[in-house]
This record gives C-alpha cells, sequence and structure tokens, in this order.
C-alpha cells in the first residue's frame, strides 16, 4: 500500500496545507468537494500542487511531522521544484 505526503494551496502563493493520506485521490477529493469540516474548507484549500509516495506509513508520518516544522517559504520552494506553476494536479492523478 502507498502512503502520501502532500501540500495543497487555495491559489498560487496562498494558503497551504500539509497532509498524510493512504488514497491520495479520495482525500483530494475530500478537500474539494468541502464534505470535512476544519482548516482546509475554511480556507478554500483544495488544489493539489504537491505530493510524495512511501511505502511504510511511518515513513511519511515522520516525512510529515518534519515539513510541518518547516518555514512557509521552504515549503514554496519544494513545491516549485517540481510544480513551478502551481498547477491542480488532481486531474494528473486521476487518469
Amino acid at each position: 500500500m502507498a502512503y502520501y505526503v502532500y501540500l495543497l494551496a487555495s491559489k498560487k502563493y496562498g494558503t497551504l496545507y500539509l497532509g498524510v493520506t493512504n488514497d491520495i485521490i479520495r482525500r483530494t477529493f475530500e478537500h474539494k468537494s468541502k464534505v470535512v469540516a476544519g482548516f482546509s474548507k475554511r480556507y478554500s484549500v483544495d488544489r493539489l500542487v504537491w505530493y510524495e509516495i512511501y511505502d511504510d506509513p511511518v515513513a511519511a508520518i515522520t516525512r510529515e511531522k518534519e515539513l510541518k516544522k518547516w518555514r512557509r517559504e521552504w515549503k514554496i520552494r519544494l513545491i516549485e521544484e517540481k510544480n513551478p506553476e502551481w498547477i491542480d494536479l488532481y486531474p494528473e492523478i486521476t487518469v
């Protein structure tokens, strides 16, 4: 089973949300549909702009905790290394 650490954004350089999941398609859909109350719903954070894949849940959770300590500009650099235009990657992963 795969585990994902992911970043969502409200828009380019907008509000960021960092999470971990074992089903990135379902979880991103939940953010987009605003079915779960919380931060991402409140701030309309629903654009999948970055993710990493792990085989081990402990490794994924460890990485998420590490990234949560990062400064905002470091997270922006991480996004822009792979996705400089901040394109929503959700359509790409649902193919």
